[in-house]
């Protein structure tokens, strides 16, 4: 399997790091749901070489993970917005987030704390089942192919099935 082949790997997290597999990608949507929209923000604030930036926001762009808003028109200049594709990495975001906490963080505890708003308690995300709410943790989980599965291209353990 070759980096640059990724996204026409028969798995859906190889496709998904074909989009936001690398440091600076997970970076630059860290800022993202921090606030961050403006090209000079993500570069003062992650120390980040101005092409490369570049390159991560134009892969995000097309990906469908952020779009271009113009917030200025003399002369033009944009910000990045997460979509509705987008929104939906916040999931796997808080869970880097929450191991980088548990094994990461040191004595002190976690650098930021997520507070749910509608409640006001700092919170922690739980990955629950969606038909009968039970939390799911990895060994209560069996994997069998789906829809889109390609024969030959699904591990052994799942084609044992």
């Amino acid at each position: 399997m070759r980096w640059e082949d990724l996204d026409r790997e028969c798995c859906s997290l190889a496709r998904t790091l074909s989009v936001v597999g690398d440091r600076w990608t997970l970076m630059v949507l860290r800022e993202c749901f921090l606030g961050m929209r403006r090209f000079e923000e993500f570069e003062a604030r992650l120390g980040i070489a101005r092409h490369v930036l570049a390159d991560r926001l134009k892969k995000l762009t097309e990906a469908g993970v952020l779009t271009k808003r113009a917030y200025q028109e003399r002369p033009r200049r944009e910000e990045y917005r997460l979509t509705d594709k987008g929104l939906d990495l916040y999931p796997a975001i808080l869970a880097l987030v929450q191991w980088g906490d548990r094994h990461m963080a040191g004595e002190a505890g976690a650098p930021l704390l997520r507070v749910h708003k509608s409640c006001g308690h700092a919170m922690r995300g739980v990955m629950v089942c969606s038909e009968c709410n039970e939390p799911i943790v990895a060994r209560d989980v069996r994997v069998e192919p789906g829809p889109g599965a390609v024969e030959g291209a699904l591990p052994a353990m799942v084609r044992a099935r």
